[in-house]
């Protein structure tokens, strides 16, 4: 079964949990403290594998999670990071979040972090200092990130074949390559795409067959709207106009009018192959290519018969020049490797911050480093909810608080954690 969308959620590793511990030696006395970091949640990686060409599995394992990190321990033990997972794909395969693009997977190895895990908290023994000798302070683990990722797969190859449905695209791709798609003398017998390599002159094409597509497929008749997006990637279109249409330059033209809808695929180097030629008269095969010149001028139109094996190399080479002429279509630079992140203390991390007052008297306040401390910070350790409401005074939010009309009562709220604005209030 062949699957080209999938949405799956995904579950990244929360970071351990830092310990607070104190040395107990013998002939130690007021032994310091000791406690270890925990460690770090492991990421979810996708990763493009030339051996995989579906996207089904993510049908039936809908949930992916990555392991938590472990907390730490005494002796400055660090908890040990959690297993990142990953998580094999097709090339060609597509990562979005509400929309936007987080990864193309586009080379066989390539991969990329979709879902980051949470960083580790610190232990006590990280806020050791000259004035706080016994600190009661670690943090916990930061939340790994969480949501839903839609998968699109689009297909990647050098040529492309169009055509009205019986076009001949499943024939020729079945004679010029090792594929075998169903073959059927009725429309739409392909209704997956197809991948076949053809070799001329020791040189191998990747062709992509493209179910067949109607008029109005941009627009969701047929099967054309759900397949087009797999010609995106192609460096040159084959379109294939069966010999018998009653106006070869018409089913031309139909065709034409959709890949002008679509991605701009008809600003796509083609070519023009003029199928079931075996037999026919010759004068009717030239009235079918004037029918097709005079929809465009400029047409490189051949003439085939795949059952009878005639004039397919000749073609192929034309295809192997032309996609020889072609840059790729995914540029290096346009892949995305991993979605941006962020770590605690680092330049990349924003002082900046709002304070918004609710309905119900409580003070919202966000701002993407306040809200990573107030995630790392354990709600039920007085010293810890201490220690956020003093980053809080540094970075001047408790006085825009005050401002505001906050009062030593008011409930805050950082990152989903709420908290009074004084201790004992």
């Amino acid at each position: 079964m062949f699957v080209d969308k999938a949405k799956v959620s995904l579950k990244a590793g929360d970071g351990g949990n830092g310990a607070v511990s104190f040395r107990h030696e013998i002939y130690i006395p007021k032994g310091g403290p000791d406690g270890g970091d925990g460690g770090k949640g492991g990421d979810i990686v996708f990763k493009a594998d030339k051996d995989t060409d579906t996207l089904v599995d993510f049908r039936f394992a809908p949930i992916l999670t990555a392991e938590n990190g472990k907390a730490g321990s005494g002796q400055r033990s660090a908890g040990r990071s959690g297993k990142d997972l990953i998580v094999e794909v097709p090339i060609g395969t597509v990562v979005y979040r509400d929309g936007i693009i987080l990864a193309d997977l586009a080379r066989d190895g390539q991969t990329a972090i979709i879902a980051k895990g949470g960083d580790g908290g610190f232990g006590n023994a990280h806020f050791k200092s000259s004035t706080r000798q016994a600190p009661l302070v670690a943090e916990v683990g930061e939340p790994g990130e969480e949501f839903e990722a839609e998968l699109e797969l689009k297909s990647l190859a050098d040529v492309g074949l169009v055509g009205l449905p019986n076009a001949g695209k499943s024939t020729f791709l079945s004679v010029v390559s090792n594929a075998k798609p169903e073959i059927a003398d009725y429309p739409f017998t392909t209704i997956t795409p197809q991948l076949g390599v053809a070799t001329v002159d020791g040189h191998d094409i990747l062709i992509a067959d493209i179910p067949g597509l109607i008029e109005g497929a941009a627009e969701g008749k047929g099967l054309g709207h759900d397949f087009l997006r797999h010609v995106e990637r192609t460096a040159v279109l084959l379109h294939l106009v069966d010999v018998y249409n009653d106006d070869a330059g018409e089913a031309y033209a139909t065709i034409r009018k959709e890949l002008e809808k679509y991605a701009d695929l008809a600003s796509r180097q083609e070519i023009v192959a003029l199928t079931k030629c075996e037999g026919v008269d010759e004068e009717i095969i030239k009235m079918q290519m004037s029918s097709i010149l005079a929809k465009n001028p400029d047409a490189k139109i051949y003439t085939i018969s795949s059952s009878a094996h005639q004039g397919l190399t000749e073609l192929l080479r034309e295809l192997y020049t032309e996609i020889s002429k072609e840059k790729p279509v995914i540029k290096e630079e346009e892949v995305i490797e991993e979605i941006p992140t962020i770590e605690l203390d680092k330049d990349s991390l924003k002082d900046t911050w709002t304070v918004e007052e609710t309905e119900d008297g409580r003070f919202i306040v966000t701002g993407e480093k306040i809200e990573k401390f107030a995630r790392r910070t354990d709600m039920d350790n007085y010293a810890s909810v201490n220690r956020l409401r003093d980053i809080m005074k540094k970075m001047g939010i408790r006085a825009e608080l005050t401002t505001k009309g906050a009062k030593p009562e008011s409930i805050i709220e950082i990152a989903g954690k709420e908290f009074t604005l004084v201790e004992d209030y």
